[in-house]
């Protein structure tokens, strides 16, 4: 896409496209959201969206600056799906749970669009939201600004980071997946004690719990981290 962007203002195109809808910025993510879950990274064209859209590829300058712009806006998107119906209890541990866990159950809800953009800042209006609340969520805690800025860090990081990663394992073909799993019994189910007695010692304990993403788990830890430290603030150390 060219960097010909109209001001938002001006943008909307008033003519139906040929699927009768009135072009829009949230049609356009919308489409593309759906494109990539069934194509990946190359569904992020202006022929294919034009093509989905029913409308001439030029028209999608008026939207977006260019194919970054756009998936600034799908990263954005995700974000603001997860914090739909989201509402603080006062509670901070079972408010930054809820929040590390919408955030990772909407990233593998579109694993395709995780892979593009979990890495990416958008500084749009969800994303932006978000870390406001987080923010203060943690400076809710007494905690020091410094260390809630870097509670911040570790929380969204570790929460993106596990949603990346396990959209990576859940954007694999299927016969992949299998055969990803199958490796902790066809390889680490037949390795020896006298050379690997730590594997062997804890063999089906290991290969069941790897078949699910070790973010729940991690997440209960950065809490008890969080809270550990909020502890020694309300001691005053």
């Amino acid at each position: 896409m060219a960097d010909r962007v109209v001001p938002e203002g001006r943008r909307q195109r008033r003519r139906p496209t040929k699927q009768g809808a009135v072009l829009s910025q949230e049609l356009i993510v919308e489409t593309a959201l759906r494109l990539v879950a069934q194509h990946g990274a190359e569904a992020l064209s202006v022929r294919r969206l034009g093509a989905a859209l029913g409308a001439d590829p030029s028209a999608l300058y008026r939207y977006f600056h260019n194919t970054d712009d756009l998936l600034l806006a799908l990263a954005d998107e995700l974000i603001g799906r997860a914090q739909e119906g989201f509402t603080a209890t006062g509670d901070w541990r079972a408010d930054l749970r809820e929040i590390g866990h919408r955030v990772h159950r909407q990233h593998q809800s579109n694993p395709q669009a995780a892979l593009l953009a979990a890495h990416r800042t958008t500084g749009r209006t969800h994303e932006t939201l978000a870390v406001e609340s987080i923010l203060g969520i943690l400076r809710g805690t007494g905690l020091p600004d410094p260390l809630a800025v870097r509670m911040y860090h570790a929380f969204i990081d570790q929460a993106l980071a596990f949603a990346a990663q396990d959209a990576a394992a859940a954007a694999l073909p299927p016969p992949a997946q299998e055969a990803d799993l199958q490796v902790w019994h066809a390889v680490y189910g037949h390795l020896p004690a006298d050379t690997h007695p730590h594997i062997a010692a804890t063999f089906p304990l290991l290969a069941a719990d790897m078949r699910g993403s070790g973010y729940p788990f991690a997440l209960e830890l950065l809490l008890d981290a969080i809270a550990m430290r909020v502890a020694e603030v309300g001691r005053g150390e």
